[in-house]
Order: C-alpha cells, then structure tokens, then sequence
C-alpha cells in the first residue's frame, strides 16, 4: 500500500513493534536502534508502538532518543498504551499519561489505546473511568486517535464497541495458527471489527517468533515454495493480506530482522492462493504438536507478580523446545540455567495471579504441572 485507507497519516501497512529491540544485555543497543529506525523511516514506513511496560520503561525512552529527538515530529506516527499495571485509580491516569509524554519526549501521542482489554480489565477501565479521561485527552489534542487492544473473546469485543462506538482502531492478536484457535479466537474477534467498522491493528502476526523459526517439517512445506523467502514473511503477509487490517506489527531485534520485513512490505503482495495453502499445512503440523501457545509478552510476571519468581515465559518456551527438538539440551538448560536461581515449574502455589493477567488466557497452573512433569521427572 502507498497510502492507508484508514487513517491516511499512517504510510503503508507495516508498523515498527516496539515490545521487542535489539538489546545489550538489560539496556536497548541504541546504535542498532537507530540503525533500524533510519532504515524503517527511509523505506517510507512511519508507524512505531510502544507501552509504559515494554522493556521495563526502556522501549519509550529508545524511542525517545533513537526517533524523536532524531527525525521530525511530522515525519512518524507515535502509538501508546494506558496499560492497567500502572495505575489503580482514576486519579493516577493523567499523571501517567504525563510521565508517558515526558518519556517519549513528545507533546501529543497519534495513538492511544487502552491496553490489553480483556472481560475484567474492561470492567477496571469502566469504574476508573478510564475511556472518559482518555477521551477528554483526545478532545485537549494530547493524542490524535483513540483505541483499544483487545485479548479475550469476540463477545467481549462486542460489548466494548457497543458501549463505547468512540474506539476508532482495534488492536488484536492475528496469524495464521491463531486464526481459527478456540481460546484465541482470531478470525471471531476481526469479524466482530468487520461488523462495527473498525479498521485493524494486528499484534503477534509472528507468534511471539514461533512462526519465523518452524519445526523442520513446517519449513520444509513453506521451502517447498521455491520463492526463497523467510519464514515471517509468509505469517505477516497472512495478516495483513486482510481488508479490514490498516496496519501489521512486527517486533524485531536485530537490523536484518528489519531489513527482512523491509524487503517483502515495502512492496507488499498479500498471499496467492498457493502460499495460503502451504501456510494452511504449516499450521496443521503446528496444531499437531501439542506446543504451549505462549507468546513471551511476559504480563504474567511483570512488577516480580510471581510469588516464587518462576520465569513461566522461559520455561514454557524450554518446554516447547524439547517438543520441537527432542533435544537433552533443553534439559540442561533448565535445571541449570532458567531455575538456577529462580523458580522451578513445581514451586508453583497455584495462587492463580499469572492467569488473571495472561493475555492468551493460559491455564498456566496446570501448564506448569506438565512442565515440570517433562524436566523434574
């Protein structure tokens, strides 16, 4: 696309992830970062992501040195997220908001959404009057275009829109292996957006990096292709070969990640019928293998919520690993790395905080209890 039919201010379809970036042991690598962004702007592209969580605060201030105080205001489009782990009361909203602006060194955010939106955080977003306050920034100019992103069922997503018509863009997790999942309900949830009229944002079209690194049988179909291209380009030309989609996330780490998604966004292509048929194989093999659909967002311990620190992220993605590989490695790795002073998956308390917060709706105490049945046998 040359221009978006949506929001004509947001050049092309593809948009910079800010949740993933290069990085140099804790800390963004700024130089690479810069790299990136030169690059993703030169291409004609300017949409980039972010929230007051990503990185622990560190992906709003790279963006605030790798972008804003390096290129025009004009020249990007700037998205955040009133994220609910950081605010309990109605009161803490506009601060935050403030703190936000002052990390991304900006006067006004393009975007503004209300983050993560599930049943139960919706219902926390109503008594803190959450939209009301967002809504009055909008109204004060503060931000430019008001949303939400969305993780929980189509019927939730209905009730949103239907109190709340003034959402304008709905952010929501979309790829191929998601799309027909009952726990996730991809395809559901964008039809609900087909209904209201709300053009798309797509978030996770690579699966948390599942879909960019197949088991050995799953690249086989998609080589089979003879095109020679990598195995994210096919998942995120899925998501955005939909016409309600206005803009594809990715979050890349490196600068030949970027350079990648570059190569097949800039002029996009949305999928022929023969792709989407080895894309459809693919995600059967998915489906076959029994994986842990976890995405390493990391809500589930975020602010050290875990009472016995288990990093559930690593130890689902160890778990899926040895799946993928039946490697003895994966092993090692566990006990001696991933739990070496952290958490095992049999500390679990099943207090059940971690699935409150887990966007993909994982009943991770029980995920747990496999996990450790597989490593602390």
């Amino acid at each position: 696309m040359s221009a978006n039919s949506f929001f004509p201010e947001i050049h092309r379809n593809f948009g910079f992830g800010c949740m993933r970036l290069p990085m140099a042991g804790e800390e963004v690598e700024l130089s690479q970062m810069n790299e990136m962004v030169d690059s993703f702007l030169a291409a004609g592209f300017n949409y980039f992501d972010t929230a007051h969580g990503y990185l622990g605060g560190r992906s709003e201030t790279a963006l605030r040195e790798c972008l804003v105080k390096r290129h025009p205001r004009d020249s990007y489009i700037l998205t955040n997220k009133l994220s609910t782990h950081f605010f309990q009361r109605e009161e803490e909203i506009l601060p935050l908001f403030q703190q936000q602006l002052e990390a991304c060194g900006v006067d006004y955010f393009d975007f503004y959404l209300m983050h993560a939106q599930d049943g139960a955080i919706f219902d926390k977003y109503k008594q803190c009057h959450a939209y009301e306050t967002t809504l009055k920034l909008k109204e004060q100019g503060k931000i430019r275009h008001f949303g939400i992103s969305f993780h929980d069922k189509a019927q939730v997503l209905e009730q949103i829109l239907t109190e709340y018509p003034q959402v304008e863009v709905v952010q929501i997790q979309f790829n191929y292996v998601d799309y027909e999942d009952a726990s996730v309900e991809s395809r559901k949830v964008y039809e609900i957006c087909e209904k209201f009229g709300k053009p798309v944002i797509v978030m996770e079209p690579v699966k948390g990096g599942s879909l960019a690194n197949l088991p050995e049988n799953a690249q086989k179909v998609l080589d089979a292709l003879g095109e020679g291209r990598s195995s994210a380009s096919y998942a995120i030309r899925f998501a955005a070969s939909f016409p309600q989609v206005c803009m594809v996330l990715s979050g890349m780490s490196n600068a030949e990640q970027m350079q990648d998604n570059l190569s097949f966004m800039k002029d996009f292509q949305p999928l022929s019928a023969r792709e989407r048929e080895a894309v459809d194989q693919v995600c059967e093999i998915f489906h076959s293998m029994n994986m842990i659909p976890c995405t390493g967002c990391h809500y589930c311990v975020l602010d050290n919520d875990c009472p016995k620190a288990i990093p559930i992220p690593e130890l689902f993605a160890c778990f899926n690993e040895k799946t993928i590989f039946h490697s003895w490695n994966q092993d090692y790795y566990y006990q001696n790395i991933l739990t070496r002073d952290q958490g095992k998956a049999s500390d679990c308390l099943q207090c059940g905080k971690c699935e409150k917060i887990c966007p993909q709706h994982l009943p991770i105490r029980k995920l747990l209890k496999d996990v450790a049945q597989e490593f602390e046998k």
